[in-house]
């Protein structure tokens, strides 16, 4: 199974910025929701993730948080195997 990465953010929030610039770093494929572009997109955000400050990143339908928790993630290796491919 391939895992499944999504981030909702605005096109203009530095911290939406650093979690797109670490997913592309590590070559980590995502579906990205600019809800300033997007506006209905905001509705559906507080429904999966239950918060209203961007970013929100979900790994498998799973809120993680924001750009800190990404990095977080990311620092500790746990990024790494929540997005590898299931063999």
């Amino acid at each position: 199974m391939t895992p499944k990465v999504e981030v909702y953010g605005t096109s203009f929030c530095r911290h939406c910025l650093a979690a797109r610039q670490l997913l592309d770093a590590r070559n980590i494929s995502y579906t990205e929701y600019l809800i300033d572009l997007m506006p209905l997109e905001r509705a559906e955000m507080l429904r999966r993730c239950g918060r209203k400050k961007v970013p929100q990143i979900l790994i498998n339908n799973v809120p993680i948080g924001g750009d800190e928790d990404l990095m977080a993630l990311d620092a500790s290796g746990e990024l790494t195997k929540l997005v590898s491919v299931a063999d």
